[in-house]
């Protein structure tokens, strides 16, 4: 299959839509270069007295005030609440900071909260809009690839526990998602690196023909060419929309969009949260589920390494932690996938499909033998 070449950087912001209930309610994802300068991205925001900015003490002095200018035009007040940088502040401690300092101010209903970050601002944030008075609003305005083309879209939400990753959250929809490619400059290479696992995904379960254009473009992806950039991100947030439209809540579909995330879960869980990023922990995750897939005869053999080879190019270990298998076990039955303690995983049915399927605990051993330290 003949991968598409990447289209002209367009000057002009890209719009994708998520429809959600029949086109009755949604929001749109905009993705462009120099969105925090463009004033236009901003307008037809929700309309209140009071924002709050919620950021981290990394993401704060690169990219806060060119935020806080642009929202004094629709505000009257623009709060800020800065939380400590990291997977392991991803819990009740740094949430309640949110919340008192909407209830220090008196902030009402209407107050719009900002997520301005990565994947643990989003998700802290937007748990916060969703308990807030019973729900506020908020949008998304991510600055790490793994949010600009996974988390920050779709509206799932949630803090850690310590037993579970993700455990505790609501589905809780953003008014907006504003993605500045700009901000991926400053970008540390190894988190770019973990941003790409989440693109590298959308390939196996949903587009084959994207699997063959990011293995085609990754060394571009890596000198983070804003082309292929832009058509990353923008076909990423595609494919999620168009899942998300048809079932916001996971009750089926949605699942599929969390291909090695269940290993990858258990090594996070495992290690303690941060010591892997995310995104290099569903990379690891995805090989993994590759080996699982080609073992029950879901895919070919030659699956495997291809998948190896593209994740370990993308600068994410191919290799898990020696956790023990029967720990791994132990902590995919809390993953949020299991049913009455059996483990499903997502796993490719062909290239461009995924479904879930169980496998017996030896065989899962034996996955795990063949992959980790």
């Amino acid at each position: 299959m003949t991968a598409p070449k990447t289209p002209s950087f367009a000057v002009q912001p890209q719009i994708v839509p998520i429809a959600l209930d029949e086109g009755q309610r949604g929001y749109d994802i905009l993705i462009g270069a120099g969105l925090l300068d463009e004033a236009a991205a901003w307008e037809g925001l929700p309309k209140a007295a009071a924002a709050l900015i919620v950021s981290n003490e990394t993401v704060a002095p690169l990219y806060l005030a060119r935020l806080q200018l642009r929202l004094a035009a629709q505000y009257a007040r623009v709060e800020t609440v800065l939380l400590p940088d990291g997977e392991r502040y991803k819990d009740w401690a740094s949430l309640n900071l949110i919340f008192d300092h909407l209830l220090e101010t008196a902030s009402d209903r209407k107050t719009v909260l900002f997520a301005l970050g990565g994947g643990v601002i989003g998700d802290m944030t937007g748990f916060a809009a969703s308990v807030y008075m019973r729900g506020v609003p908020f949008v998304q305005v991510p600055t790490t690839l793994l949010a600009q083309v996974d988390s920050s879209v779709g509206g799932k939400t949630a803090i850690n526990h310590p037993l579970g990753k993700n455990m505790l959250g609501a589905f809780y929809q953003p008014a907006r998602v504003i993605a500045d490619l700009d901000t991926l400059d400053s970008l540390p290479q190894r988190e770019l690196s973990a941003g790409l696992a989440e693109v590298i995904k959308y390939g196996p379960i949903a587009d084959a023909a994207f699997l063959a254009w990011i293995e085609l473009n990754l060394d571009a992806l890596l000198a983070r060419d804003k082309s292929a950039l832009a058509y990353a991100v923008k076909r990423c947030c595609e494919i999620k929309a168009w899942v998300v439209g048809q079932d916001e809540r996971e009750q089926g579909l949605r699942a599929v969009l969390n291909f090695g995330h269940t290993f990858g879960h258990a090594i996070e869980t495992g290690l303690g949260y941060g010591e892997w990023l995310h995104g290099e922990a569903v990379g690891c995750g995805m090989v993994m589920a590759s080996d699982l897939a080609v073992r029950l005869g879901l895919m070919p053999g030659e699956f495997l390494p291809r998948m190896r080879t593209l994740i370990e190019r993308a600068g994410l270990p191919v290799v898990g932690p020696a956790l023990g298998a029967q720990r791994y076990l132990e902590l995919m039955r809390v993953d949020k996938k299991a049913e009455g303690g059996a483990i499903r995983f997502v796993l490719p049915e062909g290239l461009g499909k995924a479904g879930m399927h169980a496998a017996p605990d030896d065989l899962v051993a034996q996955v795990l033998a063949s992959h980790v330290a």
